[in-house]
C-alpha cells in the first residue's frame, strides 16, 4: 500500500503489516458512504478534508474498491445475522462474497462466526 504506520496511526502495527504485505486490500464503497456520512455529521472532524476526495483518494493509496454487486445486496438482505444496520450487512456480504477476512474493529461482525462460509474479522 505505500503507506507506513505514521499515515495510519489508529490501526494496530501487525495489521498494517498484514495489509502492507497482502496482494491487495479490498474495500467496500459502503465504507465510502459511512466515513462521509460521519464527516456531514460532524462524528469524524479529522477527516473533513479528505471527505470530497474518499473515492480517487481509495484508488491513489493502492486499495480496491468494491462496488455493491445483486449478490450481495441479496445476500447482505437474506443474512441470518440480528444486526440491523443495513450497511454493515452490505460489508459483511462483500467479505463473504469475496472470502476475504473483515478488518474491522467492531466485534459485532463475531456474531457470523457459525457460518461456515464467514471469512473472520481481523483486528
Amino acid at each position: 500500500m505505500g503507506l507506513g504506520p505514521e499515515a495510519r496511526p489508529e490501526l494496530p502495527r501487525q495489521l498494517i503489516e498484514l495489509m502492507d504485505d497482502s496482494e491487495s486490500t479490498h474495500v467496500s464503497v459502503v465504507s465510502i458512504y459511512e466515513i462521509a456520512q460521519k464527516v456531514r455529521l460532524g462524528k469524524w472532524p479529522e477527516m473533513e478534508a479528505a471527505a470530497g476526495s474518499l473515492a480517487s483518494l481509495l484508488v491513489e493509496q493502492g486499495y480496491v474498491g468494491v462496488d455493491v454487486t445483486g449478490a450481495i445486496s441479496q445476500m447482505a438482505g437474506l443474512l441470518e445475522w440480528d444486526h440491523r444496520d443495513p450497511f454493515d450487512r452490505m460489508i459483511a456480504a462483500t467479505a463473504i462474497q469475496l472470502q476475504t477476512p473483515l478488518i474491522s474493529a467492531d466485534e459485532a461482525f463475531d456474531a457470523l462466526s457459525d457460518r461456515k462460509d464467514w471469512p473472520g474479522r481481523v483486528w
